[in-house]
């Protein structure tokens, strides 16, 4: 038989998604496994949006719809936007699709021919450098370290652009740190990128949950000039519970946009119909049920960095957005634990996993080594329970 595709086969199994199967399998064979792996809410989706899917199938909204989404998602999706960042996009400028990872790969498809480089700062969601793989590019990985809270500096960011630099992943807040970009620091990043007329691709999708009384600030919000060259990746999964619905959207230059609903028109066609009413719903409703659920998110981020820095040999920043901390074991490297050689995040994670049966994703997938990702979208009995048998793991 002739080779498979040599750019599929290149392409690496998400991290998170085979942690999360493996745990999910243990669970299903009867073992008392806790995950903190997927980056999925615990919560159900709101009863007013599942009303409105409901609703949309009763009223027949079952057909195909322009590939780019319905132009009522799309009002709602701009009536959004400007309530909530200040950022004025017209319908033409939105692009509708089957969830914000979708999102991200057909942005990169617009934007990216063979061999253009795409700086992604590191720690990195897992999937940035695979869809930088899949369509062609060249990952650029520049790490931010946790002396820099985990953020790129335009000092870096200036050091990596060659003449082959195409565009920037910025993830804000951060997955998987939950690190939150200030104003200032996104003007000096902005300035850089505009200087070297390149395109950023800002993932906003945790744009909601921010803690300590903080603001979200879009890098878009900075001027025409960067606005014209950002296109903004988001979608409804992480703010409303929709993670199985799969809507996610750009926001961005039409001619981006036009090009981008070409690309979705042959490929994949429209996001579920259903899915795009019941989105516009949560949209454009009260916004009262993703306040109460970034509300708990910050009750059990203040639980979990109190519990880890309290912890002898463990560590990590208090992260200012998302639902992820940042697991610092590098005083454990070296180490043997419950007979298990502790040389990376990766032995951390397969031991506690098998010892402590907790399942909790090592950071080398991201970019980084020394520190584990530990979601907080569980509840806070899980929570709990976990970080005892953490303690416990470490202790025996």
């Amino acid at each position: 038989m002739k080779p498979l595709s040599s750019v599929a086969s290149n392409v690496q199994a998400s991290t998170t998604l085979a942690l999360d199967s493996l745990y999910k399998e243990m669970k299903a064979n009867g073992v008392d496994v806790l995950g903190f792996a997927a980056g999925e809410p615990d919560f159900p989706t709101p009863d007013h949006i599942k009303l409105a899917a409901v609703e949309a199938i009763i009223h027949n909204e079952t057909r195909y719809t322009p590939a780019s989404g319905t132009m009522a998602l799309k009002i709602a999706i701009c009536d959004r936007l400007k309530a909530d960042l200040g950022l004025h996009y017209e319908p033409p400028q939105i692009v509708c699709s089957s969830g914000a990872k979708h999102c991200v790969y057909i942005a990169l498809r617009t934007l990216v021919d063979e061999g253009d480089e795409v700086i992604v700062p590191a720690p990195y969601w897992v999937s940035y450098v695979e869809l930088v793989k899949m369509v062609g590019g060249t990952p650029v990985a520049v790490l931010a370290t946790e002396e820099e809270n985990f953020k790129l500096t335009p000092e870096k960011l200036e050091a990596a652009i060659t003449p082959k630099t195409k565009c920037v992943m910025l993830n804000n807040p951060s997955n998987p740190t939950g690190m939150l970009y200030t104003r200032e620091e996104l003007k000096a990043l902005a300035e850089v990128i505009v200087k070297h007329d390149l395109y950023v691709l800002a993932d906003e999708i945790y744009y909601k949950l921010v803690y300590d009384g903080r603001k979200f600030v879009s890098i878009a919000s900075l001027g025409e000039e960067i606005k014209k060259r950002s296109i903004i990746i988001n979608g409804v999964s992480k703010s409303y519970a929709m993670t199985g619905w799969r809507l996610g959207y750009l926001a961005c230059d039409a001619a981006i946009a036009k090009v981008a609903s070409n690309y979705l028109s042959h490929s994949t066609g429209n996001p579920c119909s259903i899915t795009q009413a019941a989105a516009a719903v949560a949209l454009e409703a009260d916004q009262q049920t993703a306040e109460l659920m970034r509300q708990a998110f910050e009750e059990r981020r203040n639980y979990i960095v109190d519990r880890i820095n309290a912890i002898p040999g463990l560590s990590c920043l208090k992260p200012e957005g998302a639902f992820y901390v940042m697991l610092n074991i590098k005083q454990l490297l070296g180490k043997t634990i419950h007979g298990h050689v502790i040389n990376s995040a990766d032995d951390f994670s397969d031991a506690f996993l098998k010892e402590g049966l907790v399942c909790i994703v090592p950071c080398t997938g991201f970019g980084i080594d020394g520190f584990l990702r530990w979601s907080y979208a569980a509840s806070m009995k899980n929570i709990k329970k976990g970080l005892d048998r953490l303690e416990k793991f470490l202790a025996e």
